[in-house]
């Protein structure tokens, strides 16, 4: 009998603990509408922006097969012919980087300036999912923009100075995969 009320009781636990998460998630929702509906926006404006031309996309939208709700815009600044023959990243490679981030309102938050040699070394596998679909799009040498939509990046979570529900852009350059796992 004591055996089953230390169950219930850790059971009771969890239930209750999962209504206080749900509830903070709600009122996080609440308190960041207008945050999260400019970023949205933002992003939506984002993927309309053409180039010099006026007739190219900015950007180009990237869907990964894995996941069809989630995507990202890229802009590449490097001529990617020059790179194409060059490896590209898996999930499960470790890959150096230089990086930069920045805010819609284009605060810088965060770089990889400080960093041994500037550089950034990553599993992908370990990096939001945003830097997960751009880096498996990439080629060594590549340097991007790359808007995340808050979906694939945080979601409702603050990370650092980034609020919940931020889109975020990045400029990235894959430097290097210096663990680059071979397909079986």
């Amino acid at each position: 009998m004591k055996k089953f009320s230390v169950i219930v009781g850790v059971f009771a636990g969890l239930v209750l603990a999962s209504c206080s998460k749900n509830d903070d998630d709600e009122n996080v929702w609440e308190a960041y509408a207008d945050w999260r509906d400019t970023n949205k926006a933002w992003v939506v404006e984002q993927e309309t922006l053409m180039d010099e031309d006026g007739v190219t996309p900015y950007y180009q939208k990237v869907t990964p097969v894995w996941n069809p709700n989630a995507y990202v815009l890229m802009h590449w600044f490097n001529d990617r012919s020059e790179t194409q023959d060059n490896l590209v990243p898996m999930l499960t490679s470790t890959v150096a980087t230089k990086y930069q981030l920045f805010s819609m309102d284009d605060d810088k938050l965060d770089s990889s300036e400080g960093l041994d040699d500037g550089l950034f070394f990553t599993k992908v596998s370990s990096v939001i999912d945003g830097w997960q679909i751009a880096l498996m799009n990439m080629h060594v040498g590549d340097t991007v923009q790359i808007v995340i939509p808050y979906q694939s990046a945080y979601g409702g979570i603050s990370q650092g100075k980034i609020q919940p529900y931020s889109a975020l852009r990045f400029n990235v350059r894959l430097s290097d995969i210096p663990a680059y796992e071979v397909q079986p």
